[in-house]
């Protein structure tokens, strides 16, 4: 398996265009960094830039937005890690409380793509890749997660045709994609894939139905399994991976 941690030597070989260089620093989508470069947010060698399309040498140029400097790193991760319990989806915490970072031991500046809450486990993505990072996390891409919820009593029949029916929110309608009760559990414990990543998501819709998550842990992300991956581990997705994940937002590998 080729591992994809590596220089982009592509990358630092020639100019590209600004707002796909802010987008792999981290700074936004390439739409979002138009609008920065047209607002005068951005500095390119000292002088403010508002054309589109002006291109920047990655090497040798210096870009600031807002008056601080932003910069893409040459080496780039794409990580698996299996997330424990009672870890922080963040990069530091000021309580103190165990991070991702804690478990995943990089010392270049990666970062999680998306967030699970504290007692939720699973599959997590990080990398360094900004402009990879913000397609996955955006909702026109509808990223298929698959998660495996635990319930404090069994799910009846009228809940699972709610389930499929769609539950309100008070941001929306949560409608997932597939739900599933796993056999030989009581119908306590159920498989739901969604399309979307709103913020505590499965937990607010069985809350809406009355029932208590007692167990949440995201099985798949786009297909990519933790499998072979022990809890509080992680590894470097293969380029197939990165391959495959990068097509499913319409990226070029």
């Amino acid at each position: 398996m080729e591992i994809v941690e590596r220089e982009d030597t592509r990358l630092h070989q020639e100019t590209i265009r600004l707002n796909r260089y802010l987008a792999l620093a981290g700074v936004g989508s390439r739409r979002k960094n138009d609008e920065l470069i047209l607002s005068g947010a951005v500095k390119l060698n000292g002088r403010i830039v508002r054309e589109l399309g002006v291109k920047v040498n990655p090497d040798t140029d210096r870009v600031t937005v807002n008056g601080k400097p932003v910069a893409v790193q040459r080496k780039v991760y794409y990580i698996i890690f299996n997330k424990p319990k009672d870890c922080i989806t963040t990069l530091s915490d000021e309580k103190g409380r165990t991070t991702v970072m804690d478990y995943v031991k990089i010392y270049d500046r990666i970062y999680p793509i998306g967030r699970l809450d504290r007692n939720t486990t699973g599959v997590l993505l990080l990398t360094n890749d900004g402009e990879f990072a913000n397609a996955m996390m955006h909702p026109k891409n509808e990223i298929e997660r698959i998660y495996r919820v635990r319930l404090e009593r069994g799910l009846s029949d009228d809940d699972v045709r709610l389930l499929k029916r769609g539950v309100r929110l008070e941001d929306g309608l949560a409608k997932p994609k597939q739900v599933g009760v796993i056999p030989g559990t009581k119908r306590t414990e159920i498989v739901v894939s969604l399309k979307e990543g709103r913020n505590r998501e499965i937990r607010r819709i069985f809350s809406a139905l009355g029932y208590e998550v007692k167990g949440l842990d995201r099985i798949s992300i786009a297909g990519l399994t933790i499998e072979g991956v022990p809890r509080g581990r992680w590894r470097h997705l293969s380029r197939a991976e990165v391959t495959y994940l990068r097509e499913q937002v319409g990226m070029e590998s």
